[in-house]
């Protein structure tokens, strides 16, 4: 990275090759995008467990009949019959008890003695894209079954994307936060170089040099640092997370692992360089009106 730096325009001492502002830049421009990696990578992971919820529980429902003994299972086959008479039920199956201690056992532990609890009979209900009438099949069942209870996973869908969007929103945020913290750093950085420079640049502006081309000058060397930076920034961030621990396999949130495609990180490298060649520019125009 330094022979690519001092081989950049302007190698003629109007910027230095090195200096406090020269590592600044480039430690500010891969510092952010590290951070802005991680960002991104974690929110993907939120996102995604998300959409597989919501996935998940939009086509399905569950029924549970909970009744005495000598009527769970006449209760249970008169819910199955209500069901599959339904319109928009394409399915409704008999959750197994072997399959319900399967579900419960991630939460309550293999030592817990499950299999001698009394456990409601649980019916798995998949429907069509249209739907069906979950208020009329409550009424219904409430009259033949009493013993059932209809959880159409509304109450769980609903807080789930709530959270998804305050999760977006709050990504949106920090890398809003990321990249003005970057152009006050870089804009800092600028105007630092360019001040511990003006005697060099009043010789320039001697010998016939303008403001434009130590403004082009000062900016091509900047963005050139900071896309430098970004981008070993980025490569550092895309390593580290594949050290984040992939979630365990239990239930709707397994295999989900913290990651970041790589035209992000090509992206997010060009992106620094933009902002930091109109902060750059910006702060040049500005502090070259100030020296006289």
């Amino acid at each position: 990275m330094k022979r690519l730096l001092q081989q950049l325009p302007g190698r003629n001492g109007v910027v230095p090759t090195s200096g406090f502002s020269a590592r600044l830049t480039v430690f500010a421009a891969a510092a952010m995008t590290f951070l802005a990696v991680f960002v991104l990578g974690l929110a993907q992971v939120a996102n995604g467990i998300a959409d597989r919820w919501q996935s998940e529980l939009v086509d399905s429902a569950t029924l549970r009949v909970a009744a005495p003994a000598d009527e769970l299972d006449s209760q249970t086959d008169a819910a199955l019959e209500i069901l599959r008479m339904t319109p928009g039920i394409t399915s409704a199956e008999l959750v197994t008890a072997e399959d319900q201690i399967a579900l419960l056992e991630p939460w309550f532990g293999a030592h817990v003695p499950l299999a001698q609890l009394d456990l409601p009979r649980l019916i798995a209900i998949r429907r069509d894209s249209s739907g069906f009438d979950p208020e009329g099949l409550r009424l219904r069942l409430q009259a033949e079954v009493p013993g059932a209870v209809l959880d159409d996973h509304e109450r769980w869908r609903t807080p789930l994307l709530a959270a998804a969007e305050r999760l977006t929103n709050i990504a949106n945020l920090s890398l809003l936060l990321i990249a003005t913290t970057m152009a006050v750093i870089v804009a800092l950085a600028a105007q630092s170089a360019l001040a511990a420079n003006d005697r060099l640049i009043g010789v320039l502006r001697v010998v016939g040099a303008t403001d434009g081309y130590i403004t082009r000058v000062f900016t091509t060397r900047f963005t050139l640092r900071a896309m430098c930076g970004a981008a070993a920034g980025a490569i550092v961030g895309k390593l580290l997370l594949t050290l984040v621990p992939v979630l365990p396999r239990s239930g709707l949130m397994s295999g989900t692992a913290a990651t970041l495609s790589w035209p992000w990180l090509i992206a997010l490298p060009a992106m620094v360089a933009v902002l930091a060649y109109v902060t750059t520019w910006w702060a040049a125009n500005r502090t070259l009106k100030g020296l006289t």
